[in-house]
């Protein structure tokens, strides 16, 4: 009874908040209408979807996720007599789901956490079983496919001792939660021991790794990424620094880091800085921030390739950081000078980059444990040690080629998660 209470209780503050969030959705869709055009589907209005294949129900919060499910989805695909649904939260997140599968999955945004949204998404869709990928938990969405019978799967989930400790303030709707997954696939011991302390199952739980390290570079890939590094160069000596998932207050840092930079000689013509901001919404203000500093800046979406006087080149499309990573020289990846918790190191890793990090990590604790042991991640705190470290990798080739291959070294041998996590989902179909 307390734990309906709590549940009720927690829908009502929801009900409360949703004309803040509907603010924020008419807010965004000022400079593009695609926040409001499928804005029903937030509310549970999904087109139905015929035949009577297994449903399989995939949830990737946004872009990272989606991408780091993609070669299970792909694996879902090619079984037989299955149809995939893939929802996500964001627009970026649907671009690239659209972009990346086409008409090969069933495509949806993710309805509110409210009761009656999801008992129409579900009544509507059918699905068998739901995947939900990290730790994107959400009270009615595991209540509702409780009650219709839906099995629900946490893959590659995380759990940090700063997570865990918000989820222990709310200890009640936090274990009604997890008693209703039906199995989590969780990346380490140290999540899996956090998760039981919290009232998941044990019996419920597998120690699968993370799937984000079952990368493959297809040849194709590789000659893309040359064939980009060439243009960047001008088939020239130029080296190529990228400052990847910047996040406000970081961009500020990386400029001040190139500015130190070009006082100790490095020159345009000897480094290029790639600066990739995190949000797609502050492409033109970090545009903006460059231009103050005094840079030379072309934009990636121009699609003029940089002169080797261009100091930097702002990446300001969508889906192409993997990518950029091939043909990168050195890596310093963002959210990580502020309090956002790191991320992925994996992908510029899987291409064998030298890392550079700010400090605070706690999303990828493990991940960047293991880099750090294998001296292949430096961590930096401020523009200064950003610089120092640069300069560094710019110096000595053989550091750089060493530290990227350590790096690569990392990824290779913590490949398998993905082949685990089937394992625990084939369980439940």
């Amino acid at each position: 009874m307390a734990i309906s209470y709590m549940r009720a209780l927690y829908s009502l503050l929801f009900y409360l908040l949703l004309p803040v969030v509907l603010l924020r959705v008419l807010w965004r869709a000022r400079h593009n209408r695609a926040h409001l055009a499928r804005l029903r589907e937030r509310f549970g209005y999904a087109a139905p979807i015929t035949g009577k294949r297994t449903r399989i129900w995939v949830h990737t919060v946004s872009v990272g996720e989606f991408l780091g499910a993609l070669p299970l989805i792909r694996q879902l695909i090619a079984r037989q007599e299955t149809e995939v649904i893939v929802t996500c939260t964001t627009l970026t997140g649907s671009e690239r789901i659209v972009q990346t599968l086409g008409s090969k999955v069933h495509h949806f945004y993710m309805p509110y956490d409210l009761p009656g949204a999801l008992r129409r998404f579900i009544k509507i869709v059918e699905p068998d079983l739901l995947i939900i990928m990290e730790t994107e938990l959400w009270p009615n969405t595991l209540a509702a496919c409780k009650a219709h019978g839906v099995p629900t799967v946490l893959i590659n989930a995380r759990l940090s001792e700063r997570s865990a400790r918000g989820y222990r303030r709310i200890g009640g709707l936090t274990r009604a939660m997890l008693s209703r997954l039906s199995a989590a696939a969780v990346q380490h011991r140290a999540d899996a021991e956090r998760f039981v302390a919290l009232g998941l199952a044990d019996t419920r739980l597998s120690v699968t790794g993370n799937i984000k390290f079952d990368i493959d570079i297809d040849d194709e890939q590789k000659q893309l990424a040359v064939r980009l590094k060439n243009e960047w160069s001008s088939s020239g000596p130029r080296l190529v620094w990228i400052a990847a998932s910047t996040h406000s207050g970081e961009d500020d840092i990386v400029l001040q880091a190139l500015q130190q930079l070009r006082e100790q000689g490095v020159t345009a013509e000897q480094l290029l800085l790639v600066l990739i901001p995190r949000h797609p919404e502050r492409f033109d203000s970090v545009a903006s921030l460059c231009q103050k500093a005094g840079f030379s800046v072309t934009r990636r979406s121009s699609g003029e390739a940089p002169a080797l006087s261009t100091d930097i080149l702002l990446g300001d499309t969508m889906g192409e950081q993997q990518l950029m990573f091939g043909a990168a020289d050195m890596v310093f990846m963002g959210g990580s000078l502020v309090d956002v918790g790191g991320h992925n190191f994996i992908e510029a890793a899987a291409w064998g980059q030298p890392l550079m990090s700010g400090p605070t990590l706690y999303n990828f604790a493990e991940v960047s444990r293991l880099l750090r042991e294998a001296e292949a991640l430096e961590i930096v705190h401020d523009a200064t040690e950003m610089a120092q470290a640069v300069k560094r990798f710019i110096d000595d080739e053989s550091l750089r080629s060493l530290a990227g291959a350590r790096a690569q070294e990392v990824a290779e041998e913590n490949r398998g998660a993905l082949a685990r996590t089937r394992e625990v989902i084939e369980k439940l179909l």
